[in-house]
């Protein structure tokens, strides 16, 4: 009896790998379409031809749709498994132990790749509301070979000569380093989406034709639903050298083309035009238009009215009732003759029998509110700080929450452009509103600010939701998770093997523990959660065994001791100890338990280890 070791180039110590799971779906349905090249798995062209139909498959480049400088690159790029791990950062969080909501510092793109596994197919709606492209902000220059150590050289946290830089219209790429720099995050993102999840993504004028091209190929134009209007300004800007823009566009796609929005709530305004002239007692109603453009074999006919007059419908009309059914609502009043009688029929729509709203394209300052209104936020919780020309009001999210999420299913919303963290805001929001318990998932690189009171945009982000939680905290008694969990992009625990001395001996005596060092039982214990595919914020119980910390995450389906020394005299009492609390866990379905590789004596301790667990009953046993 063995453990399995989990090194670098283990497939459970990676992202998940985007290309191995297409492969395996095309398999699935095709067989014959995989045959094995000479890097492994294949897919062949011509059976694919045969399948589908020579006409379905082209290797031209003369075909419809959005084409630029790197592309091709851009979608390998998403492809890539990501090297980093999340680090857990307990001290900068709000309520650690029993929050469902996570705040992430870190390149968002490796972070989307990072959570493949825990979070796929969980997110109901994403909200980003990325760079617009205006020359003077940051665009995420990817680093193809090692992303994770540019973004750590970027954000200054290790030494490093790359520079965050402005895309300028002059550097010839304008259009192309935007493009590169969202196809890979929205292509990864989009699987983390549930079956009922929708996207929304705000832009301006300068990409929205672009983005809208670039989210039909990668969503489906059949997933396209609107492209809403937010009228985002309540006053002019003079000193616009042509229009002043009073709107940015926000990009609706659903993961499936079956997804309907919810229907809003009725408002005083669209109430007012309902009346009741004739004190009807079913209550107020308006005068329903009783033509259909429609053929109606039964809808061509004269009607007389009460004072006598004969009417018919419009040539190429037709009355959208039969006559029997015209004169059998008349007979209940609930036909309009005017107020004297003697005008055409209208068939009533009482206030009480219409339903909630179809949400519109055009979405107006007065009920999703204006950066006027959205800065006023945050001057109420930063009164001292400028540091975000742009902001979203809560309120346009808050829109957005009310179409796609639901306050009786633990909905997941992510914003991975988080910025100042309105969406989180947002949320605490709506769930003060309804009694929700939705939950969110906030990324945002740890960009670098002149801000005195802070040093990057990620600081703004964590200190809006713990003030934003405060205030919402004394003005309710309900019991709301305002809290956080906070997280760090950075190196993987698992350190890669990179001999660089030349001397071959120094080499593997370097590598000898393949663990970074510095890293402590909670940088690797959250490593494995985002490797075995566990949510971040799932139930993690501790006991100590025989003078071992030992955690049990997920009521035990994962067994994790992480110590740094386990001599041969203690395997048996651990081993016993941990066989006992898993006894008194009953977890469902298969458990695995995880060791410190280098924590046992020797390898005869590790041998015993696991045959003493696989003896009773704890069959996947692992090491570090």
């Amino acid at each position: 009896m063995t453990m399995q070791k989990i090194d670098v180039t283990s497939p459970a110590a990676q992202s998940a790998d985007l290309v191995a799971s297409n492969i395996a779906r095309l398999k699935a349905l095709f067989p014959e379409l995989i045959t094995e090249g000479s890097k492994g798995a294949a897919i062949n062209v011509d059976v694919l031809k045969a399948l589908v139909g020579d006409a379905t498959v082209t290797d031209t480049d003369e075909k419809y749709g959005l084409n630029w400088h790197g592309k091709r690159r851009a979608r390998q790029l998403a492809l890539t498994p990501s090297t980093g791990t999340l680090r857990p950062c307990p001290e900068e969080s709000v309520d650690w132990d029993s929050t469902q909501n996570l705040m992430i510092e870190g390149d968002n793109l490796e972070v989307l790749k990072l959570l493949q596994k825990s979070y796929a197919g969980k997110v109901k709606l994403i909200y980003i509301d990325p760079p617009y492209n205006t020359g003077r902000d940051f665009v995420y220059p990817d680093n193809f070979q090692d992303s994770v150590k540019n973004y750590l050289e970027l954000t200054g946290q290790v030494d490093g000569n790359l520079k965050i830089t402005s895309n300028t219209e002059s550097g010839g790429r304008f259009h192309t380093e935007w493009l590169n720099m969202i196809y890979p995050r929205l292509k990864v993102a989009r699987n983390l989406l549930t079956e009922d999840g929708v996207i929304f993504v705000s832009i301006g004028d300068q990409e929205v034709q672009h983005l809208r091209n670039v989210m039909d190929e990668i969503f489906g134009s059949e997933c396209f639903c609107a492209t809403a209007i937010w009228e985002k300004a309540d006053s002019p800007r003079n000193t616009a050298r042509q229009f002043s823009e009073d709107h940015d566009f926000i990009l609706v796609y659903s993961r499936s083309p079956e997804w309907a929005p919810s229907k809003l709530p009725r408002t005083d305004e669209a109430n007012s035009i309902y009346a009741n002239p004739d004190n009807d007692p079913r209550g107020e109603w308006i005068a329903g238009d009783p033509f259909a453009n429609k053929p109606y074999s039964k809808g061509n006919y004269e009607i007389v009215g009460p004072t006598g007059r004969t009417f018919a419908p419009p040539p190429g009309r037709f009355w959208r009732v039969s006559e029997e059914r015209l004169r059998e609502l008349d007979a209940d009043g609930r036909v309009w003759w005017g107020p004297k009688k003697d005008a055409r029929p209208s068939i009533k729509r009482y206030l009480t029998e219409v339903a909630d709203l179809t949400p519109r394209t055009l979405w107006k300052k007065e009920d999703v509110g204006s950066n006027r209104t959205s800065k006023n936020e945050l001057r109420s919780l930063f009164p001292d700080s400028e540091s975000f020309d742009t902001p979203k009001p809560t309120k346009l999210i808050l829109r957005m929450l009310q179409l796609a999420t639901s306050k009786d299913e633990s909905d997941i919303v992510m914003d991975f452009f988080a910025g100042s963290g309105t969406t989180g805001h947002a949320v605490y929001l709506a769930n003060q509103e309804d009694g929700g318990d939705r939950r969110f998932i906030l990324v945002q690189l740890q960009e670098p600010i002149t801000d005195g009171a802070f040093k990057s945009i990620s600081d703004i982000t964590k200190q809006r939701l713990r003030r934003a939680a405060r205030v919402i905290a004394s003005n309710t008694k309900a019991a709301l998770d305002l809290g956080f969990r906070a997280f760090r992009l950075d190196l993987s625990n698992l350190r890669a093997w990179r001999p660089g001395s030349g001397n071959l001996e120094s080499d593997l005596l370097a590598h000898q523990e393949h663990l970074l060092p510095g890293r402590s039982e909670q940088d690797l214990l959250y490593e494995l959660l985002l490797k075995l595919g566990l949510d971040l914020c799932v139930p993690i119980q501790q006991q100590v065994i025989a003078g071992k910390s030992v955690h049990a995450v997920g009521a035990g389906v994962l067994l994790a001791c992480l110590t740094e020394s386990i001599a041969a005299n203690e395997v048996e009492v651990l081993a016993e100890g941990i066989v006992q609390w898993h006894r008194q866990l009953a977890p469902v379905g298969e458990v695995t338990c995880v060791f410190r590789d280098s924590a046992f004596a020797d390898d005869v301790a590790k041998t015993n280890m696991a045959a003493i667990l696989q003896q009773h009953g704890i069959q996947n046993v692992r090491s570090l």
